[in-house]
């Protein structure tokens, strides 16, 4: 079976391969528009730290509730199929947020509901993503394909994407949607070209299969120790998104239609971290540089909170892009080589639920705890937590 698939795909220079890349490019700059424009006209149009964390909880909170069983009905279902009608799905509602954008009708209730809608359909297309990467580009290849898909998704979600939602916010924060949900169009078709790709099929009980992926996660020393620093991770990464744009705008001083760019500048740290991630990994280990990663994570969160000046929140984002970047790298391939092929589905949607289940904690808590102290500290204690996990964790990663 291998053998075919290899054929078929001919790696990452197929025409199965390509389209992959195409369909992602596409969708990616529509959530890196979306992702900017929706926690903006939230902040914009609220003024609320409670209201913008509750966006971002709905946001995150399906990768706690659906991802895990999304993940075994992939491993159940053509993943190609699965990809094409989640970006239909997705495509159908953007379409209704933009006109409610429109209208004059998205309220913080619409806003959370569209949401929770997008990610749940993105916990499937994530895990059947997964499986044709690693299905396309071969084994040998990983490393590659992970890395291109890195690039791929800084270029699109967080430059592309964030430039043209700079744009478009200030033309009418309507079109920011609207252009998420042809991104949607364009990338069902582009992936309808992709081969159907699917190694054997599961079947059997449900349940099993849950409880079966998420303890080989928990018994394999390796993924459990990378579950355990992005749970931890995700969870400060969450708060800190959460209060971005409210931070620019509030503290730094920012204009709304500037805000985005300092998601550009952490898409300009991430080029160079998914670049530098493999080479460093080659000479010094990938788990060395991974700890390394976490702990620049870490400090620049936390530089970020403490020094509120634009020139210094720059150089954080930077190292913001840099560190995750080469973090996701090296991890997911880690994460692939762990995993049989026939359990890929169920083992990523585990994965992203025991590593990104703390997610909606952490933008639920962002809020209070920014209106009870300050938007600064939510970034220190992120940066604080990310650091000693870096420290903590730091053994059981380089022998992973």
């Amino acid at each position: 079976m291998e053998r075919d698939v290899r054929h078929t795909a001919n790696g990452l220079h197929g025409r199965g391969f390509r389209a992959l890349t195409g369909a992602w490019a596409v969708s990616l700059v529509g959530d890196g528009v979306r992702i900017v424009a929706l926690p903006l006209f939230t902040a914009a149009s609220t003024r609320s730290p409670l209201a913008v964390s509750a966006v971002a909880v709905a946001t995150t909170l399906p990768w706690l509730l659906i991802a895990l069983p999304a993940g075994v009905l992939v491993d159940r279902w053509r993943p190609r199929t699965v990809v094409v009608v989640a970006h239909w799905l997705r495509a159908g509602v953007t379409g209704l947020l933009a006109l409610a954008v429109h209208t004059g009708h998205a309220t913080v209730l619409v806003l959370c509901a569209t949401a929770f809608v997008l990610t749940s359909a993105e916990t499937f297309a994530d895990s059947a993503s997964q499986v044709l990467l690693v299905e396309l580009a071969g084994p040998d290849d990983l490393e590659a394909a992970n890395g291109r898909f890195v690039a791929v998704e800084t270029v699109g979600m967080d430059l592309a994407g964030p430039l043209a939602a700079a744009v478009l916010f200030w033309w009418a924060p309507a079109a920011c949607f609207a252009l998420d949900a042809a991104s949607f169009v364009v990338a069902a078709l582009l992936v309808s070209r992709v081969p159907d790709v699917a190694p054997e099929r599961s079947g059997g009980d449900l349940r099993g299969q849950l409880v079966e992926g998420a303890l080989f996660l928990l018994r394999t020393p390796g993924l459990r120790s990378l579950v355990v620093a992005v749970a931890i991770t995700a969870l400060c990464a969450a708060a800190v998104n959460a209060m971005l744009a409210l931070y620019s705008i509030q503290v730094l001083r920012l204009a709304e239609p500037v805000v985005p760019g300092l998601v550009v500048c952490m898409a300009a740290g991430a080029l160079l971290g998914a670049w530098v991630s493999p080479r460093l990994a080659s000479r010094w280990g990938a788990g060395r540089v991974m700890v390394g990663f976490l702990a620049l994570l870490g400090a620049a969160f936390a530089l970020f909170g403490l020094v509120p000046w634009l020139v210094v929140a720059v150089l954080a984002c930077v190292l913001f892009g840099v560190a995750s970047a080469g973090w996701n790298v090296l991890s997911a391939t880690r994460r692939q080589r762990l995993t049989p092929g026939p359990m890929m589905g169920r083992v990523t949607s585990a994965y992203r639920v025991l590593a990104w289940g703390l997610s909606p904690l952490g933008a639920g808590l962002a809020g209070p705890l920014a209106s009870w102290t300050s938007l600064g500290a939510v970034y220190v204690v992120a940066g604080t937590i990310v650091g000693l996990t870096a420290i903590t964790l730091a053994r059981p990663l380089t022998r992973g």
